[in-house]
């Protein structure tokens, strides 16, 4: 019996590792694009150009913090777009947003304007006929970064090519006409730009003119012409036909056109970003910043090979704080070595502050436990914690998302203040995931303008939108304690807010496992 067993294992396992061994295309052409250099003459080129002599080597960042509005800037610029549009993300929907988004890309391309498309594979199973139609509009052009054999399952190779397809490039850009970009922290999704009634993301992104425009479409061309971003028409082998193009053309404008009263339209039309993009007088902050990514060929090396990796350009801002530090990071996982340098921080006068997310707000339990062990080493260094308060009063919610509510409110903003002087915004996590495997991409701008603002708002605001956590010692045992409102009320918890029992064991269980490196 027993050597039956081994045997029928044995099988299986030889099949898994057949199918999973399933290989990607080969011997086909990946034509090199680059970004166009000459687009001063450009309506966004020559709007700033007084202001761009005036700030000489320096950009104009202006923060996208509200839903709706980062909605209307990435639309608005396609829509004012002359030459190219460059788009690069992680997650990218068949949703609501994500599909008025496309009708924007569309539409420039039908126009005229390049369009390259470069979408990690992750969040495209089952859409590669509407990738492929997209793909073949004269102007447009898709590829997939790091994708999955189209010859298996993907969870068979979740296990065969485990190290390979684990790893993805978790980058968010939008950039149009080499003049203008957005970076930050928001996917193409619904749940990103406040349209998920069931979810609620506070993201944060930046859009930016000036010199950091052209490094973001340097980051992207490296991606664009690396060798794991795979044309999408390669792929699927069989082009779809023009009567599916067409088909998938008119269920577009047939959804658009239904939306034509929704709020994202509407705000397209007459809000005050949308008329200050199509009359180029967006207000700016200028100040000198540095655009810090991963190579794409992180992903194919060993993680050892540090000269490929982000972290190494961003240490520095971090080594150099002299007063104050704060940490808006959705998944932190700081591990020990990352635990005993802020408590190092904390111990020769700088004031740290992070926020991250709840228990009950995190939308990866799991990460959440890799978190969870580190939390009483940071407090007692004097590293303040603070963890998101998720509940919303009837009338919050009505104000946010109508009569029923947003059930769920999820931090997702990636940023990092350094001495109210210096801003990081981009797409990084401080967890193992994104420093180790993942590829990411981000801005260091200087601005005191804006760093403060978001101090400020930090110190204002924080009791109002989190729990601050304490680690007290009365009883002779260490225990963790959480101060927040509820209701409006001051309550304190000493077990993870709006949590129950089974919850907690789960995650608990959890963080005794040795996961933390996927974490």
């Amino acid at each position: 019996m027993l050597r039956n067993t081994r045997m029928i294992l044995a099988a299986v396992l030889s099949l898994l590792l057949i199918s999973g061994c399933a290989t990607l295309p080969k011997d086909f052409e990946r034509p090199a694009s680059h970004a166009f250099t000459d687009t001063d003459d450009t309506s966004f080129g020559k709007a700033f150009h007084a202001e761009k002599a005036a700030n000489p080597g320096q950009s104009g960042f202006l923060l996208l913090g509200n839903g709706l509005d980062a909605f209307v800037a990435r639309a608005g610029l396609a829509h004012v777009a002359e030459r190219s549009i460059d788009v690069q993300y992680y997650l990218y929907h068949s949703d609501l947003v994500a599909r008025l988004f496309t009708d924007q890309l569309l539409k420039a391309a039908d126009r005229g304007v390049r369009v390259r498309l470069l979408v990690d594979d992750m969040d495209l199973e089952g859409r590669d006929l509407g990738a492929a139609a997209l793909d073949r509009h004269p102007n447009v052009e898709v590829r997939i970064f790091n994708p999955f054999s189209r010859k298996t399952s993907r969870i068979t190779q979740f296990v065969t090519r485990m190290g390979s397809v684990t790893r993805r490039m978790h980058n968010k850009s939008f950039t149009v006409d080499n003049q203008v970009t957005i970076l930050g922290g928001r996917n193409m999704g619904n749940e990103y730009f406040d349209a998920d009634p069931d979810l609620a993301f506070s993201d944060l992104d930046v859009m930016a003119i000036g010199p950091v425009a052209q490094e973001v479409s340097t980051a992207f061309d490296l991606y664009w012409n690396s060798e794991l971003a795979y044309p999408v028409a390669v792929l699927i082998g069989k082009p779809p036909t023009p009567e599916e193009i067409e088909r998938k053309r008119q269920k577009m404008n047939e959804f658009v056109a239904k939306q034509a009263d929704s709020d994202y339209l509407q705000a397209l039309h007459d809000s005050n970003l949308a008329n200050a993009i199509r009359q180029n007088s967006v207000r700016f902050v200028w100040g000198e910043a540095v655009v810090v990514y991963d190579q794409p060929e992180k992903i194919l090396h060993d993680f050892d090979k540090t000269e490929y990796h982000l972290l190494p350009k961003i240490a520095p801002y971090f080594k150099g704080v002299q007063e104050e530090l704060m940490i808006f990071s959705p998944y932190f996982v700081p591990g020990k070595e990352g635990t005993a340098f802020l408590a190092q921080l904390s111990q020769r006068g700088v004031r740290v502050r992070i926020l991250t997310n709840s228990l009950s707000s995190n939308d990866v339990g799991i990460v959440h436990a890799g978190y969870a062990k580190y939390r009483k080493d940071l407090l007692r260094a004097g590293v303040e914690l603070y963890e998101l308060n998720k509940k919303m009063n009837r009338k919050e919610r009505k104000e946010k998302k109508g009569e029923e509510g947003s059930s769920k409110a999820s931090l997702h903003t990636k940023s990092f203040v350094f001495d109210r002087n210096k801003v990081f915004i981009g797409s990084l996590n401080l967890d193992p995931r994104a420093v180790v495997h993942n590829t990411e991409i981000g801005v260091v701008l200087e601005s005191t303008e804006i760093a403060t603002g978001m101090s400020d708002w930090f110190d204002q605001n924080i009791g109002q939108v989190a729990f601050r956590l304490e680690l007290n010692k009365e009883s002779g045992t260490e225990k963790i304690l959480w101060h927040g409102l509820v209701y409006g009320k001051q309550q304190t918890f000493d077990v993870d807010p709006y949590t129950g029992f089974w919850r907690r064991f789960g995650i608990g269980f959890m963080s005794l496992l040795p996961i933390e490196s996927q974490l």
